[in-house]
């Protein structure tokens, strides 16, 4: 039987990651652990991680550190994986350099085996 891929949106991970609202939060962890019962694995793309670390500092008032932090502690959890593997978690952890939406952007263009063109120093 083959594994069943599910790919979650922004306002998934946005609720794994911030607790909140709790009873969502509640219902989404329920609903997410139902699935990997089922055999399910649970992914989260580049594009999500990175909409959630902007959502998480704009409207929850996390600092940077903060949000990579506990975006990199909720894709290591198990009940859901960065759709582009340990290099999306690496971005999460590295410093210095290009910001996070940068690496994102970049992991997501080498995995495709495209050249990326920036303006970008």
């Amino acid at each position: 039987m083959t594994r069943q891929l599910i790919g979650i949106d922004t306002s998934v991970l946005v609720r794994l990651v911030s607790g909140l609202p709790a009873g969502a939060h509640s219902e989404c962890v329920e609903r997410l652990s139902s699935l990997i019962d089922e055999g399910a694995e649970i992914l989260a793309s580049n594009q999500v991680i990175g909409e959630t670390y902007i959502v998480l500092q704009h409207h929850y008032g996390a600092t940077k550190k903060y949000a990579r932090k506990e975006l990199h502690n909720t894709l290591t959890s198990g009940l859901v994986s960065p759709l582009s593997g340990q290099g999306s978690l690496d971005a999460l952890t590295e410093h210095g350099g290009a910001g996070l939406l940068d690496r994102l952007i970049a992991i997501d263009y080498q995995r495709a085996k495209i050249r990326t063109l920036t303006l970008d120093r």
